[in-house]
């Protein structure tokens, strides 16, 4: 029976991985043309206690490829130790205080940030990331190509050689790799904060974060989510080398784990049907794995239909992982087959951890 059940999960994940796999391939790689650069940006960055990363990424900013006269820069301060001070900068940039109204600090540091907005677009990243020379031409060039609102953008670790490392690439690789996929699908559910672009006139129009801000986190998935069931023509996926950010992996394992906590407690809170159904598709997906493995332990199930199943899966899941890294990094994916047996048991204790346990996150502890 347990072989059956199990089976029937394995044929359900493998036809969605698959899926998202047909929805990567129809989000086209896109090059910028290098045309005269007309978009103002504001680039909002919330951080907190961040003095030893915010300095490398001000000077990738400074760093940019595009007239200093057409981007400013907005640090919203939520709550650190100590006051970070800016000495020279060749861009306009300020540092305001995180006005808190809600259980999500991150939500109410962009929208503290909105109120001193004045160009119509706003793009958001991390005080941990650094943002390649050619990021807003990247972005600039395809608006002025296209009809959009909303910009989603891929992000991708600087990894050094360590497994926590490779397991961390591994897991933002599927992810990046889940999100594009969706976008093709046309049923986007899933972005990135660290490179999110949208007009702030999009953002006024959906009322900005009301109807999720007693959620701690989701400040990207639910404002897309909301733009993508109203206005999904207007909402698109940039897949350009060029815009993608880089951030730093967590430190450690106990960091990683509360870090996707935080990511997946708010997924039953989504508005995308498609997101909760692939949600739940993937969990069951990595739960059959676990259980599988203890029920060939145990000699509950033959050993053949348990290789069977690890191989079918890790198929799948190698195909996606495969395209998504081509796109995000080019470098060989490492650490793969220790990271896929131990993925699995990783995700499952994060989605039932998340059901009704608690997280630490830059200092503070939020429930469920």
């Amino acid at each position: 029976m347990i072989a059956i059940i199990l089976s029937v999960i394995l044929v359900i994940y493998f036809s969605s991985i698959g899926l998202l796999i047909y929805g990567f391939t129809k989000v086209k790689k896109y090059q910028n043309n290098n045309l005269k650069p007309r978009t103002s940006f504001t680039i909002i960055v919330p951080f907190r206690n961040e003095e030893e990363n915010l300095p490398n990424l001000l000077q990738s900013l400074s760093n940019l490829n595009y007239p200093k006269g057409l981007f400013e820069v907005i640090l919203v301060d939520d709550s650190s130790s100590e006051k970070f001070q800016i000495l020279n900068s060749k861009f306009q940039v300020s540092i305001i205080d995180n006005i808190r109204v809600s259980n999500s600090p991150k939500k109410d540091a962009i929208s503290t940030a909105m109120q001193h907005v004045k160009t119509n677009w706003v793009i958001t990243t991390d005080a941990d990331c650094l943002v390649p020379k050619n990021w807003l031409l990247t972005f600039d060039n395809y608006i002025q190509q296209n009809d959009v609102s909303m910009l989603a953008g891929a992000v991708t670790y600087e990894c050094e050689n360590s497994f926590l490392d490779h397991f961390q690439q591994l897991d933002l690789t599927s992810l990046q790799g889940a999100t594009i996929g969706s976008f093709g699908l046309n049923k986007a559910f899933m972005c990135n904060g660290a490179n999110f672009a949208y007009t702030k006139s999009l953002f006024e129009t959906l009322n900005g974060f009301d109807g999720n801000d007693t959620i701690a986190s989701g400040d990207d998935v639910f404002l897309l989510q909301k733009a993508a069931n109203l206005f999904s023509d207007k909402v698109h996926y940039l897949k350009a080398e060029d815009a993608i950010v880089v951030t730093k992996p967590t430190e450690n394992w106990k960091t990683l784990f509360y870090q996707r906590v935080r990511w997946a407690a708010k997924t039953s809170s989504y508005q995308s049907s498609f997101g909760k159904i692939l949600g739940l598709i993937v969990f069951f997906g990595n739960l059959s794995f676990v259980i599988g493995f203890f029920a060939f332990v145990f000699e509950i199930w033959p050993y053949p239909f348990f290789v069977l199943f690890v191989f079918f899966k890790f198929i799948i899941d190698f195909v996606l992982l495969y395209k998504a890294n081509q796109f995000l990094t080019k470098s060989r994916i490492k650490s793969l087959i220790l990271s896929s047996l131990l993925y699995p048991f990783f995700s499952s204790a994060v989605a039932l951890y998340s059901l009704f346990g608690s997280y630490e996150w830059k200092g503070r502890r939020f429930g469920k």
